[in-house]
Order: C-alpha cells, then structure tokens, then sequence
C-alpha cells in the first residue's frame, strides 16, 4: 500500500499542537492537558481536511538542545519529524505572539528542506490579531489563521495543503504499477497484527520497540514515566523471506490505581487501556531484575477480561540473577493467579540486545491465529457429545441438566453457545470442564474462551 502524504506540526509546548492533531484525525488520540509539555514522543494519525487525505505526525516540544536530557531526547524526536515529512504546519500561540524559543524554532526550520505552512493558533479576538501581524517577521510566507480549538481558518489550512498532498499523490500515483483487473487473492491473511506492549513503567517498553524497528523512534531513558500517549508504529517483520505487517504500539506504565492521583497519569492509564483495546495480541512485558508483582497480575487479568490474546515476556533477560528459577516462579504465580486462562506463553527477551524478539513476534503470530479460530459445527459437537459422555453434567435437586447441543458465536475471542435445559442450575466447576477440554482438544490454549448457556423453551411450561 502507497504511503500517503506526510504533515507534521512543530511549535513550542502548549500552543495547540495536540489539539489541531485530535481534530484532523476526527478522534481524541493525543492526550491534550494545560500543562505545558504533555505530548513526548512522535504520534501519527490518519488525518483529513474536507476531503483531502494524509498522514499527520503530533510532536513534542522544541526546548533543550542537550540529548543526555529527556527534552532534549523530545526535541530529536520532533528534528526526525520535521526531516522525514513531505511539509511541516509551523504553530505559534497568536495570544502569546512571537517568543524567542518560537523565533528559535524559525531559525531552525529555515535552515531545513521541508515545506513549512506558517500557523496562528487561538487567533480569534483583537489579541490573536496582533500575534497574526507579529508572525511576519518570522520570514515565512502569508501565515494561516486559524482556531484548532474551535475549527475556525481549517478552510485557509486546506488551501494551504492542497497544493502538497495533491502533488504528493500525483508522484505517487504516477510512479505506481498498472492494476491487473479481476486480480484477487483468495487466501488473502489477516490484515497486519495489531500488537500492544504494556506493564509497569520502566519494564523496557519503549526500549523493546525501538530495537524491533532498528530505530530511536521511541524516547527512553532512566526516567519513569517517560512515554504518555499510547504511541502506534507500523513495522514491516522478516520470517524466512516472508514480509507480515504490524502495528506496535507502546503504552504508558500503568502503576497501581491507588498511587495514580496525577490527571495526567491518569489519562494515560486510560489511553493505554484503550490500546489494549484496539489490540489483538497483548504483550505484558516484565522487569526480569524485578520479577512477577501482584500489579503484573492485574494487568494480565484486564487483558484476559478485554477478551485479548496475552503473552508474558520477561524482560533485561541477559541481565536477570538465577534465571531458571525466576522463569519457574513466574510462571507458577501465573497459572495461579491466571486459573482462568491456561497456557499463556510465557518467553524471556531482551530489549536492550534483541535476543528473543522474533520468537516473541512469531510466538504472537501464533496465538493471533488461535484467537481467531473457528471450529466446524459438526467437529464441535462430536468433541461436545463426547465430554458430556465422559462427564455427565449433575443433577442438583435431583432434577437432571440436559445440554443438547453446542455452537461457536464468534471469534476475537472464541466465544461458544450451549443449549439445554436447567443451563442456569449448572455449577462453575463444570464449565471449567467444558473449557478446559476445549482449550486440550481444539486447540485453544493460552487464549481467553467465552461460554455462555442458552435454556431452550419448553412448550408445556404454561
């Protein structure tokens, strides 16, 4: 698939980025606070403007030119944007008017190849006006008025990127290969996994998927809590020759609620849950020098009940003392703390060498496609016959359950129907049974299985 044009928007903290970002994507994707400084890493965003399609890139800040510090780790994240777009919306703040560090940021941006589309935010009133006036002496062409808050000016921003992204998509069009008609392929794949990397702060998330990609594309550092929003990147992995597509997607540190109190944390927590799920798979990445703690099982168990397909990777693996017997607690603590999902795999990794990764990608490939299996009715019945058979269901009262037959719902997570009668007197014990036989005979483990029980209607009851 041809890439579409890319716009990333530039600015200081706190004038408006996030919020023209959220409504060219027509969503709350990036967090948007008044403190100043919220957004730290690189988003991107399908974004549209009446009609005209592209890709637009949120970043953060422009403040500290030293990257041993974590802004000056932000302001390489926002020079990488800038470099690897097609046009950047340069944003000042049209209340404050022009400030050195906006002037700093011209200078800058002056000194680059990529297009630059001059932006006015919160430009309504008299006192936006006079930041208008003042934003001239930027050197940059007619600047654009506009409201990100309120939508006013979008249709000045359009006239200013339609020349871009239509000359973008000219050059693609003109360069791609004719389409063969009537071209289909039959045993076309799933579309590209969607992979979410979650757990506490500082289990080495953003590390792990910088090495997946091969680049700095994610900020770390020593710091807790550096990354806020949950943040996707399209990947492209190799397996013996063979290309599969994939959206990673790194997410906050989620602490346990009690010490969330921050508003900031919290949206983040919120926004991480919310990639969970939008996620197939979900990758709880652990502190392997830190071991398994009672927050790790609450995530896990928010995974499971989101009905997501769960892997547990031990992280900082080269790293980890007595390594035999952590991997023999961790996984013990899990089926303990996890009854209700039997056989989540369980992988050791390391972010910092990339030892492990592509047996986790692989094993994640894996469990996507048993999370997305589906059963013949009629195999599911014989299985179904045949654990009844082996196992008759009580008769509490003395009155027997009959359970007739069996079907499977839907898939993404599997989820089954059993008809019968008197289902509602069936004890939990016995449906354990019922899930356990089908994750050892059809090939369910380490997936979430939901069972629901139908009464059929007994005609003679009135």
């Amino acid at each position: 698939m041809a890439r579409s044009a890319t716009i990333a928007i530039v600015g200081r903290p706190n004038v408006g980025k996030s919020t023209l970002f959220n409504r060219l994507v027509g969503k709350r994707l990036a967090l948007v606070d008044d403190q100043p400084g919220v957004t730290r890493d690189r988003r991107e965003g399908d974004g549209e403007l009446l009609g005209l399609k592209f890709t637009i890139v949120d970043t953060a800040g422009f403040e500290d030119d030293d990257a041993a510090t974590l802004p000056g780790r932000m302001r390489v994240q926002t020079e990488k944007a800038v470099r690897g777009a097609d046009a950047a919306l340069f944003m000042i703040d049209g209340r404050a008017g022009v400030t050195p560090l906006d002037e700093e940021i011209a200078r800058w941006l002056r000194s680059e190849d990529t297009p630059i589309i001059l932006l006015v935010n919160k430009a309504e009133g008299k006192q936006g006006e006079n930041g208008l006036m003042e934003s001239y002496s930027l050197g940059f062409d007619n600047p654009v008025a506009l409201s990100a808050e309120h939508g006013e000016g979008v249709v000045d921003l359009f006239d200013a990127l339609r020349p871009i992204v239509e000359g973008f998509d000219a050059e693609v069009e003109a360069a791609a290969p004719p389409a063969l008609e009537g071209e289909e392929d039959e045993d076309a794949p799933l579309g590209p996994m969607k992979l979410a990397i979650v757990g506490r702060p500082n289990a080495g998330k953003s590390t792990l998927i910088n090495r997946m990609i091969g680049e700095d594309r994610l900020i770390t550092g020593p710091e807790a809590g550096i990354t806020r929003d949950s943040i996707r990147v399209d990947w492209q992995w190799e397996d013996d020759g063979e290309i599969h597509e994939i959206q990673l997607f790194d997410t906050a540190g989620m602490r346990k609620r009690a010490k969330v109190v921050d508003k900031l944390e919290k949206l983040s927590v919120m926004d991480a849950l919310h990639a969970v799920d939008f996620a197939e798979v979900v990758v709880l990445l652990l502190d392997a020098t830190k071991g398994l703690e009672a927050q790790d099982l609450r995530i896990a168990d928010r995974v499971l009940q989101e009905g997501r397909a769960l892997i547990v990777a031990l992280n900082k693996w080269d790293v980890a003392e007595d390594p035999s017997s952590l991997y023999n607690g961790v996984r013990g603590a899990l089926d303990d703390g996890l009854s209700q999902v039997k056989g989540v795999p369980v992988l050791t990794i390391s972010g910092a060498t990339g030892k492990g990764i592509d047996t986790l990608v692989r094993v994640a490939f894996e469990q996507r496609q048993i999370w997305t299996n589906r059963v013949s009715t009629a195999k599911l019945n014989r299985w179904f016959e045949a654990a009844v058979d082996a196992n008759p269901p009580p008769a509490p009262g003395g009155k027997r359950i009959k359970l007739r037959y069996i079907t499977q719902a839907r898939t993404r997570p599997p989820t089954f129907v059993v008809f019968g009668t008197r289902t509602d007197a069936l004890p939990g014990s016995y449906e354990r049974y019922l899930v356990n036989g089908m994750r050892k005979e059809l090939g369910f483990q380490g997936v979430p299985v939901r069972l629901n029980f139908r009464n059929s209607r007994n005609p003679y009851d009135e």
